[in-house]
């Protein structure tokens, strides 16, 4: 799996974000050219990452990766202009992350999806990349029965992003009366967790990949959703605010992380997010593709430099070690594939 991840599927990931810079880089407006162009330089790895949901078995290589590379880059595109643009319009955050829910139901109609927004004239490049997600949709044989899902993941991660990139003064009770109202108490999990799960693309990618199978069925496609959400999803994000929480301090960005009460704490709660995650993945159709997803990410997000800083090295070796010696082989992997430049 690791020989065909870096070789079969990086190289196929390469040739889609070089076309969608291609793509980029003829938006006429300055600040929409200068996000887009953004978010595909300084977040590669976040569609290299979800692309390994191509190699889940029936999956047809190709038309997978195009599928998730368009809907990762539309997902971080939009980021960025929630982000780094210095809007702070709910209104325009959420008019935005219509591309989102259009990228993945065919029957909706398109959008004017920069209506509200102050930056307008993209060129066609946001609805380029909603068509395209579309376009591959059409080949799955059972995407009738993730659709319900797939919807649900993207109505979350919506409400998500436009709450999150609110004022400062106001979005943390905005996340918080959101998060609480729709989390479940049986899961045992804090509001910012909930709130950490939603943001994660991962359960999308996959019920985009197992919907290529004809004999897919109902029970299966809720085993993963309770499997992923919020355990594996939740994981997937509390690692990234993990190693960029100085980061987000210093650019003033809302990290989840900072919620626990002390370092400890955060790294009890990361450790017990994988083990639920393992916990959970076991009684899936699969089971070694997704502890091997799970160790992946592991191995990923800890071998970032910045997971690698004198501050955080300990505790990211820790948490490497959770994962157990399969985890700590792919933290090798990564690391050579950093000092190589591939990832």
């Amino acid at each position: 799996m690791i020989v065909n991840f870096i070789f079969k599927v990086f190289p196929i990931v390469s040739r889609e974000l070089d076309y969608w810079s291609a793509k980029a880089e003829q938006i006429p407006d300055w600040e929409l050219r200068t996000q887009a162009l953004s978010s595909l330089r300084s977040k590669k790895f976040h569609a290299q990452g979800g692309s390994v949901y191509a190699l889940h078995q029936g999956t047809e290589l190709a038309p997978t990766i195009r599928f998730i590379v368009a809907l990762q880059t539309i997902s971080d595109y939009l980021d960025n202009l929630s982000d780094r643009a210095g809007v702070i319009d709910e209104q325009a955050f959420f008019q935005l992350h219509l591309a989102m829910a259009e990228a993945v139901d065919p029957d909706r109609p398109i959008s004017d999806y920069y209506r509200y927004y102050p930056a307008k004239n993209d060129q066609g490049y946001l609805e380029k990349l909603v068509l395209t997600c579309r376009q591959q949709l059409k080949k799955q044989p059972s995407y009738h029965l993730v659709l319900p899902k797939i919807t649900a993941y993207v109505q979350r991660y919506s409400e998500l992003q436009s709450y999150k990139h609110l004022a400062v003064e106001t979005r943390e009770n905005r996340l918080r009366d959101w998060a609480q109202q729709n989390l479940n108490p049986a899961t045992a999990i804090y509001w910012w967790e909930y709130a950490a799960a939603t943001g994660s693309t991962l359960g999308m990618f996959l019920l985009f990949a197992v919907s290529s199978n004809p004999a897919l069925t109902a029970k299966v496609v809720a085993a993963i959703d309770a499997a992923y959400f919020p355990w594996l999803t939740g994981l997937h994000i509390l690692l990234d605010y993990f190693i960029d929480a100085a980061e987000d301090e210093k650019m003033g960005d809302y990290n989840f992380t900072i919620k626990y009460e002390t370092s400890s704490e955060c790294l009890e709660r990361l450790a017990f997010f994988i083990q639920q995650s393992i916990q959970a993945c076991r009684y899936l159709p699969q089971r070694r593709f997704h502890l091997t997803v799970i160790r992946g990410l592991l191995a990923m997000y800890l071998s970032d430099p910045k997971a690698l800083t004198p501050e955080l090295k300990n505790n990211s070796l820790y948490l490497v070690r959770q994962g157990g010696l399969e985890s700590r082989l792919y933290h090798g992997v990564c690391g050579l594939l950093r000092f190589f430049n591939k990832l």
